[in-house]
């Protein structure tokens, strides 16, 4: 359990990811909760993990979605057919997750998030307007 300054640390990690996610509509979770617990509180990747899901699972977003909705940028249907498949998926995924020793966890992760950026980096250069 976490006292003291490290809460404030703590609320400082939330901060950061719910503007991360309203801005950029990232799941904050994966790239700064995640992270912030394993290297900043020395928590394991499975609990990390698990930490950010029940972190995630009531504000996911609900006061993003709520504006956004309100401004006419909210296709509700959809919404909730992804929803549908994210359950499903992070459901089954988890149980799998659950039995793969930490370090390959942590190797998968970081493969993951360095993929990605190389991703993005390389498909914004190509999309880039001359100067």
């Amino acid at each position: 359990m976490v006292h003291g300054a490290g809460i404030v640390v703590l609320a400082a990690v939330g901060l950061v990811s719910g503007i991360m996610s309203g801005m950029f509509g990232i799941g904050g979770g994966g790239v700064i909760i995640v992270p912030a617990l394993v290297y900043l509180f020395g928590f394991s990747q499975h609990s990390a993990i698990g930490t950010s899901l029940a972190i995630l699972l009531p504000p996911v977003g609900l006061g993003a979605v709520i504006e956004y909705y309100r401004n006419g940028h909210v296709d509700l249907r959809s919404a909730f057919v992804v929803a549908l498949g994210l359950f499903l998926g992070a459901w089954i995924s988890s149980y799998f997750a659950n039995r793969i020793p930490e370090a390959y966890m942590r190797l998968a992760f970081g493969v993951f998030v360095l993929s990605l950026g190389v991703y993005i980096i390389a498909s914004s250069m190509r999309n880039l307007p001359p100067l």
